[in-house]
């Protein structure tokens, strides 16, 4: 069964998305295609490679990953089909993979598909959607680039620890206004060692107790709790953590860690 995701910010009220979908499947008729977002922030690539990192491997082995954020021609940017982990991705070498990759790609070839001119402006229905097809059909990557030993890097933002204190940042907020921060379940156990601890954040609110699920409280009350990402999340029961809490992409949280 063959299965390509899309991950892109084409939204769906202007004609891209249907103009990507179309080409998907007038070269691969039998193709599942599956809408992982198209309402990435324009040009967004740390909000796409959040959500594309913690949904990819929900997939079967040898999905396609199609990425569609950033890709319009510019003549310094490779477009790159990649394997990870037994799933293939196929996007713009603009720094997503680094952000989404926890260790190097098992390998990397640099696209050398034929442009289509009248594609020149829109090569994500073009020469992406060709090495999508490609590699859905089960054929090798060498097949359609040139193979490439590094990637465009760019960092994550990640929590800093001192003495007792892990410092961190708003890094998503979903839909449901839930705030996700850049502290991993794994980062907060090898620091807390057992220890009780306060969240504290903007005006002065702090919590102080891990909740396994939301409506672990009241309606209208604050928690956090590690969700399907692993990161820690500061959320409302039933309501919006972000706008009723102040906090915003890339706000300071601080975690102190009490001694017994």
């Amino acid at each position: 069964m063959a299965i390509i995701t899309l991950t892109t910010d084409l939204g769906d009220k202007d004609i891209y998305q249907a103009a990507l979908k179309g080409s998907i499947l007038k070269l691969l008729p039998t193709v599942n295609i599956v809408d992982i977002t198209n309402s990435v922030a324009a040009y967004n690539i740390q909000q796409a490679a959040f959500i594309l990192k913690n949904s990819f491997y929900y997939f079967p082995d040898a999905t396609v990953h199609l990425i569609g954020i950033d890709t319009v021609f510019n003549s310094e940017t490779r477009y790159l089909a990649v394997k990870y982990k037994n799933h293939f991705f196929v996007g713009a070498d603009n720094g997503i993979f680094s952000l989404m990759f926890d260790r190097d790609p098992d390998e990397i070839v640099e696209l050398n598909i034929m442009q289509d001119l009248k594609f020149l402006h829109f090569p994500l229905a073009d020469i992406f959607v060709k090495a999508a097809c490609h590699l859905a059909q089960g054929k090798p990557l060498s097949e359609i680039g040139i193979p490439v030993n590094s990637i465009e890097k760019k960092m994550n933002l990640q929590p800093v620890v001192e003495k007792n204190l892990i410092k961190g940042a708003v890094i998503y907020i979903d839909s449901f206004q839930n705030v996700i921060t850049n502290i991993t379940k794994d980062f907060f156990n090898t620091i807390q060692q057992g220890r009780r601890f306060k969240l504290s954040f903007k005006r002065n609110e702090n919590i102080d107790h891990l909740s396994w699920h939301y409506n672990e409280v009241p309606e209208g009350e604050k928690l956090c709790l590690f969700g399907i990402s692993d990161h820690l999340e500061i959320a409302i029961n039933k309501g919006n953590a972000s706008g009723l809490l102040g906090l915003n992409l890339g706000d300071s949280v601080v975690i102190d860690f009490l001694e017994a």
